[in-house]
């Protein structure tokens, strides 16, 4: 598959988000920019949130991950379901009532200004980081197929890419959004199926036989029961269970698009029906990371140094034009649905938060228009460089870093929220930054010598719980006293 081809198809894709921006940003302001006006249909919100959910990561790092970890990630899954329930049922419900824009504004009226200033801090970094990852991997792969051939270094690929997520975002944000994810979703699981047919088709085997091949072989493992393993069933589970809560909902660019819902109650149908259908789509992209590894396996594909890479190389190497076009529509689609929206939150989370764009004090709208441009573009810049940096660092499969910088970062929000929620104590507000700051920094100490302490037993993604719990203890420690 010519590079000219590969970059005919992300261009004309891109064209037709433009198409869909320019139709959904006429006479829109900021309140469509941060919530939509509160418009968008609930089952378009779940469609296009399926798209949200899975993200580049999805598309491209959870098949080639099956190579090491089996299915061990559909664990994670199965968590994910329970922890969308308590979301459901607790979260939302407190985001409606309080009316907000931000959902972090819940802990200047829980607690104080310094919460509220830290929670959002820890977000912006957090979906700065994740986001970064996010758009890294995808641009890797442009960069690796399409542009490495005509000598364009990969710093100009993430400058075109982030610019032109910029351009179709930035007038109406988050009203475009809802309307792009419904389409980037559709391209995204049309690619996985179609993906999957033609390799079956290569290998000349019916479904039924291929499901034989994958379930007889070492890739279908789910259940790793080794106490000591970072990945050991239980731990899977409940680490699915609140990265779900936390990098969901207490995660401003997931729930920006559930508070464009008109009301709670379609809000809770868009969530249920989205956390349900993302229990088969994750089995599928699983699947389909087995029959890639018995298709490399089968043809003698060698297997690449970093295992992200294999789809890509099966996808425009060893199979019909049809597939590499597939492929690549596939993960433009995840990419810019995931990266899209994270530059929208990034913007609504600064000038809501950090700025106070939405105080009462401030009433020219045209400044506010213009200040939120500004953070807007800033927030571009953020991520090119970040992308740009991570490029000389990344050894890993990014699902896997993606999942060790949310237990460092998320923590804290998670500490905040559950102590917010679970208790009826007010804090000395004025010490809540170095409780923050000390239990990520704790966490990493207790994680780089868990083999130790703890008789052999490593942390996975569960340094989350861990770091979520110290943050709650020390907010425990500060409490005021009933006379206070």
């Amino acid at each position: 598959m010519s590079p000219f081809l590969i970059l005919s198809i992300f261009l004309t894709y891109s064209a037709l988000l433009f198409i869909v921006g320019f139709l959904t940003s006429k006479k829109a302001t900021n309140e469509s920019f941060f919530i939509g006006n509160r418009q968008s249909p609930w089952y378009l919100v779940a469609y296009g949130m399926i798209g949200a959910s899975l993200s580049g990561v999805t598309f491209i790092s959870i098949p080639g991950s099956v190579g090491a970890d089996g299915f061990s990630y559909m664990v994670i899954v199965l968590g994910y379901f329970f922890g969308y329930l308590t979301i459901i049922n607790i979260l939302l419900p407190v985001y409606y009532k309080l009316n907000v824009t931000s959902i972090y504004t819940y802990f200047e009226q829980r607690f104080g200004t310094n919460a509220y200033k830290s929670g959002a801090s820890y977000f912006l970094l957090s979906r700065t980081i994740g986001a970064a990852f996010r758009m890294y991997l995808v641009i890797a792969i442009l960069q690796a197929f399409v542009f490495k051939s005509y000598g364009i270094p990969l710093w100009v690929t993430a400058v075109l890419f982030i610019a032109l997520i910029l351009l179709y975002t930035f007038k109406a944000g988050i009203k475009t959004i809802v309307w792009t994810d419904t389409l980037q979703t559709t391209f995204m699981l049309a690619a996985l199926f179609i993906s999957l047919y033609l390799i079956m088709n290569k290998l000349q085997l019916n479904f039924s036989e291929l499901s034989n091949r994958v379930f007889a072989s070492e890739y279908s493992k789910t259940f790793l029961m080794d106490w000591q393993h970072p990945k050991f069933f239980l731990k899977q589970f409940i680490s699915g269970v609140f990265i779900s809560i936390v990098m969901t909902g207490m995660d401003q660019d997931m729930m920006q698009k559930n508070l464009t819902c008109r009301n709670l109650k379609e809000s809770q149908k868009n969530m249920f029906w989205m956390s349900l259908s993302l229990i088969p789509i994750n089995f599928i992209f699983l699947f389909l990371g087995a029959t890639l590894f018995i298709f490399a396996t089968h043809v003698g594909v060698p297997i690449p140094a970093k295992a992200d890479h294999l789809f890509p190389t099966i996808a425009f190497g060893y199979l019909p034009p049809i597939a590499g076009i597939t492929f690549m529509i596939g993960l433009i689609a995840a990419a810019y649905s995931s990266a899209d929206s994270a530059m929208t939150a990034l913007t609504t989370s600064f000038s809501v938060d950090i700025l106070a764009i939405n105080d009462k004090k401030n009433k020219n709208e045209k400044q506010k228009i213009r200040t939120r441009k500004l953070v807007h573009f800033g927030v571009a810049a953020t991520l090119l460089l970040i992308i740009i940096l991570f490029s000389f660092i990344n050894k890993d499969s990014v699902i896997n870093e993606l999942f060790t910088v949310a237990g460092y970062t998320y923590g804290p929000i998670l500490g905040l929220f559950s102590f917010g929620l679970l208790t009826k104590h007010s804090i000395k507000d004025q010490l809540v930054i170095p409780i923050v700051i000390l239990a990520p920094v704790i966490s990493l100490v207790l994680d780089h010598f868990s083999t130790v302490v703890f008789f052999g037993y490593k942390f996975g993604f569960e340094i989350l719980l861990i770091n979520g719990l110290l943050t709650f203890i020390g907010l425990w420690l500060i409490k005021k006293d009933k006379t206070e």
